[in-house]
């Protein structure tokens, strides 16, 4: 991790831990929680954060924050964006933040090539920022896997607005087309 992507990380760390900002997220982390328990078989829901209730130290490569939780026992499967570099925070429980080993220079590879990178991310406020937090640039293949018994809450933050962030999975045969979706739907 470079000097500047540790600073920044840092930088967001002390702005969701700070109580002001805290007592914000945990309304949107009930919100995002009753969906879950709505949608039976739904793995995940989400919420994007109002980038106003994160202050005045933001920085100014973020452009929005969203609240997710992925179901215990879950395997959401390989995704990526192209359009965003994500930098994501384990806000109540545990998971692996899978990610692909070889990224560099194979944006073009197909995610059932990968050679996956554990990346065990804990809510710990004592654990080391590369215990709680994790960067995953742009076009970077990742997926997440929740162990059984505890649903996973996270803070996620992208480079783009909300209602651009694009999601890509991969197409379900070599001969299929990437998938794309938008987290929120356009007006």
């Amino acid at each position: 991790m470079t000097a500047d992507e540790r600073s920044l990380l840092q930088q967001l760390d002390r702005i969701v831990r700070s109580e002001q900002v805290r007592v914000q997220i945990l309304p949107i982390v009930e919100r995002v929680r009753a969906e879950l328990t709505r949608k039976q078989d739904a793995l995940m829901a989400w919420e994007p954060i109002a980038l106003t209730l994160l202050g005045d130290a933001l920085p100014a490569a973020i452009r929005s924050g969203w609240v997710f939780i992925l179901r215990a026992g879950a395997n959401t499967g390989a995704e990526r964006h192209p359009n965003s570099h994500q930098r994501m925070m384990s806000f109540e429980g545990t998971g692996n933040m899978q990610t692909d080993a070889e990224s560099a220079d194979r944006s073009g590879r197909a995610a059932f090539d990968i050679a996956w990178e554990s990346n065990v991310l804990v809510s710990d406020t004592e654990a080391s920022l590369e215990q709680r937090w994790i960067s995953i640039p742009q076009n970077v293949w990742h997926r997440p896997v929740i162990p059984k018994g505890a649903d996973w809450v996270v803070v996620s933050f992208h480079t783009v607005p909300a209602k651009q962030l694009i999601e890509e999975r991969p197409p379900d045969s070599a001969a299929g087309a990437m998938k794309r979706m938008l987290y929120l739907a356009p007006d």
